[in-house]
């Protein structure tokens, strides 16, 4: 039996069917225009943040009737550019009115929307706060040199009290920092890291298991296997069997998404 295009089974998908993916974004608004500047699908937030009770009340509406004469101005013109090149605008920094009204900064991607004939039929793109995405990313962006160092490192014995001082805090502050980040223990983010590097040197190497356990910084083949185990859901053999010759990249990946595990393990590792 002939298998359909990768794309077909788009053509039955109802768009606010996939809108509703930006209700559940967290600082995030969603809109999709038409090629006249109609705003036709708005998630919950941007429909709020334009002063409209529903998407009802706001759809057939333009930039113009909304925002002040020199935004709507500046949206309509990148909406244009976006429609007339086929071509993302990504990364705008630009005024846009808070839920107060007054102008703050935000960050916009717009995107060309096709029909399924390839011709453009409007923009859609999202609107996130410039300072709220800088409040979002600043924890990681506190912690990188520590997590750049245990990838760096994660073949090593690793010292909670020497992260900590990497990263100016006590070791109970760091610990306190690193769980609310990472949403898991210093521990158990090595553990991690050491299993996903592993699985590449299972796929991309013909080295055997014992070798990828001890570069990796397992103690013994037994603590690897075991540790693999739990992460992974197969044995490090079993791995290699299943996946080698692929993407190990997507594999390794696509495995990590498939089969998480629970933030709350401590597995033994060398991290003191």
């Amino acid at each position: 039996m002939s298998q359909p295009a990768p794309s077909d089974w788009m053509r039955h998908l109802r768009p606010e069917a996939l809108h509703q993916l930006f209700e559940h974004l967290p600082g995030t608004l969603f809109f999709a225009k038409n090629t006249v500047g109609e705003i036709m699908l708005g998630n919950r937030a941007f429909v709020e943040r334009c002063g409209y009770p529903s998407l009802d009340k706001l759809a057939g509406r333009t930039d113009a009737e909304i925002f002040p004469p020199h935004m709507a101005a500046k949206y309509r013109e990148d909406d244009l550019e976006v429609m007339r090149t086929e071509r993302p605008m990504l990364q705008i920094v630009e005024l846009f009115p808070s839920r107060h009204g007054e102008p703050e900064w935000f960050i916009t991607d717009k995107l060309p929307l096709f029909d399924e004939a390839g011709r453009v039929v409007g923009v859609c793109g999202i609107v996130r706060s410039y300072e709220g995405s800088r409040r979002a990313l600043q924890p990681y962006l506190d912690l990188a040199p520590v997590a750049d160092y245990i990838k760096a490192h994660s073949g090593e014995p690793i010292s909670v009290r020497e992260l900590a001082r990497m990263a100016g805090l006590s070791v109970r502050q760091f610990e306190r920092k690193f769980f609310e980040t990472f949403h898991t223990t210093p521990k158990h983010y090595l553990m991690r890291l050491r299993v996903l590097l592993a699985c590449d040197e299972l796929l991309e190497t013909r080295r055997t298991i014992t070798e990828i356990a001890l570069a990796a910084g397992f103690c013994d083949h037994s603590a690897f296997a075991r540790h693999f185990r739990k992460h992974m859901g197969v044995s490090p053999r079993e791995y290699r069997d299943e996946y080698r010759g692929g993407n190990s990249a997507a594999r390794t990946s696509g495995d990590a998404l498939r089969r998480p595990t629970s933030n709350t393990q401590h597995p033994t590792s060398n991290i003191q």
